[in-house]
């Protein structure tokens, strides 16, 4: 298939590797390197749109305690439709993209093919993040209206998990033609070589790494209950957790807290990068998850993954081959007996490791993801 001329729709903007956890650079670079010629039309904002919407919102939590959904509302959905209707307007191109772009192809009119993905649908957000709770009800139509509209103005759909594909199809009545389950990719430049990601572990401690910005949310609790079961069990065991506030009443010689590393930063991480090699498991009994590129990152470095089944974790962790999914139910104690479990038996821990790269190499990175999405752009046509 030849180079196809590619109209880059998004909010923020793409460069920052931390917009939208780096997807959106990771997704501009796969789609350059594997399909065609990408024209940045992020960021983009409709600031006095914007300013009115949170004006409202602000208004509705202190007179109702209700909250509203700006960011998927019907005013700000249309100001966005005419900041890229004149951008489009400017050159020829042959395909539009939009990463988890609902609320800007909603009532975008154009003749010109559009792919929108994402990780989750309107009606999975709604009372899932918390964000997205206590809705005005015609806040919370307007979020599922600029979804149907999304969903019905795009060419081809594609969400990373059956969760959402489900949802899709359930809730908006998308065709399942048009429709295809795509898991995301690890937001790596690099990805470390497999020698490397896979060599055998001889550790004498079991390291913990935790990345999330939430405590709570990402079950940051559960975590070190984790850990000190594991400490009472023999276990030589330690937790690093990177990103998040935590309480200050939560302290333990074998607990380390990091801050915020960000990917924008060389430095920042390279340090990442080495909590990933040196870690013998990802722990995160997340909450609610849409996707978890984190879970492909470690996969990425070999690091087994034992999170919580939520959302759409269970397409972005195979279950046995990139780690294990404990249900919202599961404390500290249920972790810790996982984890031992595998722990203890040095072979198996190491074949995880292996299972874990492999997954990543098969089908969670960018490149497989661009392929993909290739096989959905040749069924339309697209550029022929």
């Amino acid at each position: 298939m030849k180079r196809i001329k590619i109209a880059y729709i998004t909010g923020l903007d793409p460069r920052d590797k931390t917009s939208w956890s780096g997807v959106h650079y990771y997704v501009w670079k796969a789609l350059e390197r594997n399909i065609g010629d990408v024209e940045l039309l992020g960021p983009a904002e409709a600031p006095f749109t914007l300013f009115l919407c949170k004006v409202l919102h602000g208004i509705s939590l202190y007179l109702l305690g209700k909250r509203f959904n700006y960011r998927h509302s019907v005013m700000l959905s249309r100001a966005y439709a005419r900041i890229f209707q004149k951008k489009l307007a400017q050159k020829k191109y042959d395909l539009i993209v939009a990463p988890g772009g609902s609320a800007f192809i909603a009532f975008l009119q154009t003749d010109v093919p559009v792919f929108y993905f994402s990780d989750a649908t309107n009606a999975n957000l709604i009372n899932y993040r918390k964000m997205l709770t206590n809705l005005l009800e015609w806040s919370r139509k307007q979020s599922l209206l600029i979804e149907q509209a999304a969903i019905d103005t795009a060419s081809f759909v594609s969400f990373s998990s059956k969760w959402a594909a489900d949802s899709a199809i359930r809730d908006f009545h998308c065709p399942p033609e048009k429709l295809k389950v795509i898991p995301l990719g690890a937001n790596l430049e690099f990805a470390p070589p497999r020698e490397q990601a896979v060599r055998p572990r001889t550790d004498k401690t079991c390291k913990l790494f935790f990345l999330g910005v939430d405590w709570d949310h990402k079950g940051g609790p559960v975590a070190f209950d984790a850990l000190l079961e594991l400490l009472k069990m023999g276990i030589d065991a330690e937790l690093t957790v990177v990103g998040c506030k935590v309480p200050t009443e939560i302290t333990h010689p074998r607990l380390t807290i990091l801050p915020f590393l960000s990917k924008n930063n060389p430095k920042e991480f390279l340090q990442l990068e080495q909590l990933y090699l040196e870690s013998c498991f990802f722990i995160l009994p997340t909450r609610s998850e849409c996707y978890g590129i984190c879970f492909c990152e470690a996969a990425a470095y070999g690091l087994p993954s034992i999170a919580g089944n939520s959302g759409g974790v269970s397409s972005s962790i195979e279950e046995g081959k990139s780690g294990y999914l404990l249900p919202l139910s599961a404390n500290g104690k249920d972790y810790a007996l996982r984890i031992a479990g595998i722990w203890n038996d040095p072979a198996a821990y190491n074949q995880l490791r292996i299972s874990s790269r492999n997954l990543f190499e098969q089908g969670r990175n960018w490149d497989a993801w661009a392929e993909s999405v290739q096989e959905m752009i040749a069924k339309k046509s697209i550029g022929v």
